[in-house]
């Protein structure tokens, strides 16, 4: 994995950048996949979901997501009317009904808002933020094509910034690593398989 500098989010014609003119880049990483192709994002996808969700993450970044729930349960940051359309609009309804949606999976907190053959985004909203997760597929310095993930945010008020920025260092030490590790031995096992 990679961290990438927030500008190369822009320098790509991706869809999102339709959706999310009101949202700022938070995050912008990119994930080793040897050999993969410009037809392969279908098959890392795959590859992901077949690795699963969180409750196949390593047991501190389970135990994070835990804390982060029961906080959020306590003082009432996740409850449904703090959350997609309720609080905020789902970015799916700025799309046109032609643009295919993807599909949610168990697990996964975050709602897909859209699923192309190069990209796709989920997204997430509670009293705390409205947060999307992008990700692409381009053609990295070494030819081969890679996993581009971005985070794009808007804080809800003062107190937005202050809880995104008091969780980045969980974010950079623990949970990006290991999710790193996980996406890219996901690429790896699906190699493997196919060899």
């Amino acid at each position: 994995m990679t961290r990438l500098d927030k500008a190369t989010f822009a320098e790509r014609p991706w869809l999102i950048h339709e959706l999310t003119g009101d949202f700022e880049v938070e995050d912008a990483w990119s994930f080793r996949t040897p050999g993969a192709g410009p037809a392969d994002f279908p098959t890392m996808l795959a590859a992901m979901r077949a690795a699963g969700g969180l409750a196949n993450q390593p047991r501190v970044v389970r135990w994070l997501f835990a804390a982060r729930w029961k906080l959020g349960a306590f003082f009432g940051w996740d409850k449904a009317d703090s959350g997609l359309g309720e609080r905020v609009t789902s970015l799916r309804t700025r799309l046109s009904d032609d643009v295919p949606a993807g599909g949610d999976h168990p697990g996964m907190p975050l709602t897909a808002v859209y699923e192309l053959a190069d990209e796709s985004a989920r997204e997430l909203a509670n009293k705390t933020v409205h947060t999307v997760m992008h990700l692409g597929w381009v053609r990295g310095p070494d030819g081969d094509h890679e996993l581009r993930m971005t985070v794009l945010v808007k804080p809800n008020g003062l107190f937005g910034r202050v809880y995104m920025a008091a969780i980045a260092p969980f974010r950079y030490l623990i949970v990006y690593p290991a999710l790193t590790r996980r996406w890219e031995q996901a690429w790896r096992d699906r190699s493997v398989g196919q060899e």
